[in-house]
């Protein structure tokens, strides 16, 4: 069995928890003021996970266009997903929440635009 020491971000409160693992399976979450603090720390010690917000050039523009996952995604795929955005470059028009990329780096999560672009 393994402890876990994490500090819940959910709200402004940051309560400190403590998870205790066993086999890859949460067996308690302690220390949380609420109900999401106990889902945070059960995700957390087990499978972390991330949104991720990037910026990419959108051809014949200067400025580039924010995007972000349309849901987090796990935290060791951070690296595959940031080369696939790198090498990313959108067409305009683009609307504000169009998907612009569908699965990044196999995580079946999509990538959106966070504004538009005439």
């Amino acid at each position: 069995m393994t402890t876990v020491e994490l500090t819940c971000i959910c709200c402004p409160l940051g309560c400190p928890l403590t998870v205790e693992v066993s086999g890859g399976e949460v067996l308690s979450v302690e220390g949380q003021s609420c109900r999401r603090g106990a889902q945070y720390g059960r995700v957390e010690a087990v499978a972390p996970e991330r949104m991720l917000a990037f910026v990419v050039p959108v051809e014949g523009c200067l400025e580039p266009l924010s995007v972000k996952t349309a849901a987090p995604i796990p935290k060791n795929t951070m690296d595959a997903a940031v080369g696939q955005l790198r090498q990313l470059v959108v067409h305009p028009p683009i609307a504000q929440g169009q998907v612009v990329l569908e699965n990044l780096a196999n995580t079946g999560v999509s990538v959106i635009a966070t504004k538009g672009v005439c």
